[in-house]
């Protein structure tokens, strides 16, 4: 199942957010094999969505869509594989981490970081093209991280608080 692109977003945003929001529908609607896409602030909380509509549920009928089928559970994976590979990286003395894949039968999932710790989470299909996704989100993380300042964290929170 496709991942669906933002939804009801634009009334009372920042030209910010609704460029976030755009970039967001851009990825997921040009890159073939991305399932939901998910970007969470350095502290967990889920930022940007692209099933917005459903960030609180637990389930998916048939578990089509993201983990679970929730925005949040995506969420709550991107931020402890986050928390888990820079703990990785310190005992290595690695740097920073820039971008995790994990490869599954049924799944792949990629996590980026963006300059401002926050993380850019994709659940995709597993025959999905690795390279392409992660071009893909180099570009959005390229294009987000400059404007993604604690303000419009703020602000992004408070939208998908209020889709739900």
């Amino acid at each position: 199942m496709k991942a669906q692109a933002p939804t009801a977003y634009g009334h009372g945003l920042s030209s910010q957010a609704r460029n976030l929001h755009w970039l967001l529908s851009n990825l997921v609607e040009e890159v073939p094999g991305i399932r939901s896409v998910a970007v969470v602030s350095s502290d967990g909380l889920l930022l940007l969505s692209s099933d917005p509509d459903r960030a609180d549920e637990t389930a998916r009928p048939g578990g089509a869509g993201g983990p679970r089928g929730s925005s949040a559970d995506l969420a709550t994976i991107v931020s402890g594989l986050g928390s888990l590979t820079q703990g990785a990286a310190k005992l290595m003395d690695g740097g920073a981490v820039k971008q995790t894949m994990i490869t599954m039968d049924e799944a792949s999932v990629f996590v980026m970081s963006i300059s401002d710790g926050s993380l850019l989470g994709v659940h995709a299909a597993p025959d999905c093209d690795m390279n392409v996704i992660a071009y893909h989100m180099a570009l959005f993380v390229g294009r987000a991280g400059h404007v993604l300042t604690p303000e419009l964290r703020t602000e992004l929170r408070k939208s998908m608080e209020s889709a739900q």
